[in-house]
């Protein structure tokens, strides 16, 4: 009966000692999936929010044709961009709410709290007294990286957006 007890207590023990599982790289993606949902959701309501973002964070030009290979997303010129496109088009999220993914740091392939989505945008040119309303729907493959405050460091789209742009302006 004591050998019993004795491995009743001997599995115990190692049971009670078991190292908790590592969860902040989980805990970290779901508050930047917060974030990066934000950003989608401000740019639909046509309000980005540039708080969001690192004071030195960029957006990687991934369309045709692209002079500069990427834009500081808080210059001047990029801010106005931002504006003149949301004033041009409407935009609708159709993947809402979007599924985010972890994405994984490039060296050491674990999880880093950066977030990637797949989904679609509807784009609409709205009617003038001339035209009538057009729109089309791109399928966006999109990743945010964040700095150590939270904020997105580094932003990135891939879609068709030359074609969409094309069809919307002929």
């Amino acid at each position: 009966m004591k050998i019993m007890y004795s491995i009743l207590c001997l599995a115990l023990l190692i049971v009670g000692c078991k190292a908790e599982p590592d969860n902040s790289a989980n805990e970290l993606f779901a508050k930047n999936s917060e974030t990066a949902l934000q950003s989608m959701l401000d740019w639909e309501s046509e309000t980005p929010d540039y708080s969001i973002y690192a004071d030195n964070a960029v957006a990687y030009n991934t369309y045709f044709g692209a002079e500069n290979d990427s834009t500081m997303i808080q210059s001047e010129e990029a801010k106005a961009r931002d504006k003149s496109m949301l004033s041009k088009y409407d935009f609708k999220l159709l993947t809402n709410p979007p599924v985010f993914l972890p994405g994984v740091n490039a060296d050491t392939k674990l999880p880093d709290g950066s977030v990637r989505y797949y989904g679609a945008w509807e784009v609409t040119l709205p009617a003038t007294d001339s035209t009538e309303a057009k729109s089309g729907v791109i399928r966006l493959y999109e990743s945010f990286d964040f700095d150590t405050d939270g904020k997105i460091a580094v932003q990135q789209g891939y879609g068709d957006y030359s074609g969409l742009m094309m069809y919307l302006n002929q």
